[in-house]
């Protein structure tokens, strides 16, 4: 006698809320260790600003998770793969929580072990993501928005509060890093737990055996695609390996290695002539081979629909002003004699409600106004943090840690608040508008790719964010990132119509 299998009780809308937000904590986590805490880290240890958005570079991983995102659709245990990398990020941290100084001292492990960091923050990102788009049905996108933009923000803000550890167990000029990365170790441990106890996902129809190796068979026949492979993942591992070049004894080597183009413009250019390449191979009369793919298949079909092109631009360009300022926001208050306890205590106090509230008004407005109003609308409320940071950066001089005078302390503190605030209401808009145009079938490949997009912006964003505010100071860069939000609208109308035709499948 056989027995029909046991298929996963979906569950409720509230139970469904409850695991969004605590799986965008996890999330967030990583991001927010990657946008603070290493900067902060970084900049009291003297690194300078180019130096520090070098590792920017670093976030390339996140531009590149879709070629690993098929694995992770294909054997589809998302809840095991969030487990898993939440575990390794907890064993990197615990790693740097033993010897922190060598973070600032230039040598190679750190960064490796950075590089491992992001690796596995992308691979959660990508099961996170891919497992929230099939439980949530299309009615649900508005409040799951707020609530994972928010949650997410507090798990990036959690690293503020890593900082106020840091400055509460040691001294002003001396934070306790150590302790900083052991606390953030233990929490990354306990979300591998927590995960693990998710609702189980909805079943879906099986995929053709044997689909990757035929894919794979018809990608060696096309060298364009393995070209552009092996551009993508030269630029990718650059960041990480171009330190060892001070480990070699000619002297020549040793000067190239330090220099701002060998460290940054080559992988930025390796990953943009790779990226063209990519795109090149899959509008080329062979792509279709791989239309079935569970690897490039979904590249190709992204690519073949009509006016996407000009929607993977927006998508690169929509948040390109907040994210060339966001990575030296954190220098910016270091050299304002802000002390890692201050700084965390700015964003847990000030930050965390107002980016809760950012998102959940921004996830309501797209409700009831659309997507595609929502992107202009809370795109440009979003522009206008730079123009605080800007003002705070004029405004403040630089000093000794805390050393910050009360009447420069709250400029500052109300131009995080904005930041925060805005923020949340522009990400609101813009994960609706990445949801929306993603097909259910393919999900976590294609929001691994769309997303990627954006990560790739972002990462070489903060590189050059670097050399602006050694070129330009902090005022001046932040003004001037301010108007890298507009170049997006351009674009609006090939969005709209991508919107449209979204909504009619």
């Amino acid at each position: 006698m056989s027995f029909p299998a046991a298929v996963a009780k979906p569950p409720t809308t509230r139970r469904l809320m409850f695991w969004v937000g605590l799986l965008y904590f996890s999330e967030g986590l990583p991001l927010g260790l990657f946008f603070d805490l290493f900067p902060v880290h970084l900049r009291q240890a003297g690194v300078g600003p180019a130096e520090i958005g070098l590792l920017s570079l670093l976030g390339l991983a996140w531009t590149v998770k879709f070629l690993w995102a098929p694995l992770v659709d294909a054997w589809r245990h998302h809840r095991l793969w969030m487990s898993a990398a939440n575990l390794g990020m907890a064993a990197v941290l615990a790693a740097l929580a033993m010897n922190p100084q060598a973070l600032g001292q230039g040598e190679t492990w750190p960064w490796v072990l950075l590089a491992v960091f992001t690796f596995l923050s992308a691979t959660n990102d990508i099961a996170t993501d891919g497992y929230t788009i099939e439980q949530l049905a299309q009615g649900q996108y508005g409040i799951a928005n707020g609530l994972r933009i928010g949650f997410y923000r507090v798990g990036m803000l959690a690293a503020g509060g890593l900082l106020v550890a840091a400055g509460w167990m040691g001294t002003p000029g001396q934070p306790n890093w150590a302790a900083a990365y052991g606390l953030g170790a233990v929490l990354m441990l306990m979300n591998g737990v927590a995960v693990l106890l998710a609702p189980r996902q909805p079943p879906r129809a099986a995929r053709p055996e044997g689909a990757s190796a035929r894919e794979w068979l018809v990608l060696r026949q096309q060298p364009l695609w393995l070209l552009a492979l092996a551009l993508v993942m030269a630029g990718l591992l650059w960041p990480a390996l171009s330190p060892l070049g001070k480990n070699f004894e000619w002297a020549w080597v040793q000067a190239v290695s330090g220099t701002w183009w060998f460290k940054g413009a080559v992988p930025v250019g390796l990953m943009f002539a790779g990226a063209g390449l990519m795109v090149t191979a899959a509008r080329g009369p062979q792509a279709q081979a791989l239309a079935d793919g569970p690897v490039f298949g979904a590249w190709v079909s992204l690519l073949a629909r009509p006016g996407m092109l000009a929607v993977l631009l927006f998508i690169l360009l929509f948040k390109l002003g907040d994210a060339a300022m966001g990575f030296m926001v954190k220098p910016f208050w270091v050299d304002a004699g802000f002390t890692p306890a201050q700084i965390g205590l700015v964003s847990v106090n000030v930050g965390l409600g107002l980016s809760i509230a950012g998102g959940l008004v921004g996830g309501w407005y797209v409700d009831r106004a659309g997507i595609f109003k929502g992107l202009w609308v809370l795109g440009l409320a979003q522009a206008l943090s730079n123009l605080g940071y800007a003002a705070a950066a004029w405004y403040v001089p630089h000093a000794l840690p805390g050393m910050v005078d009360p009447q420069y302390q709250l400029v500052v503190y109300a131009a995080s608040g904005l930041e925060s605030f805005t923020g949340g209401l522009g990400t609101g808009a813009f994960l609706a508008f990445l949801m929306g145009i993603t097909h259910k079938a393919r999900a976590t490949t294609e929001y691994a790719i769309l997303s990627s997009i954006f990560a790739f912006s972002r990462a070489v964003a903060g590189w050059a964010g670097g050399l602006g505010v050694e070129q330009m100071g902090y005022s001046a860069f932040f003004f001037l990132t301010f108007w890298l939000s507009f170049p997006a609208y351009l674009i609006l109308p090939a969005v709209r119509r991508m919107l449209d035709r979204a909504d009619e499948r």
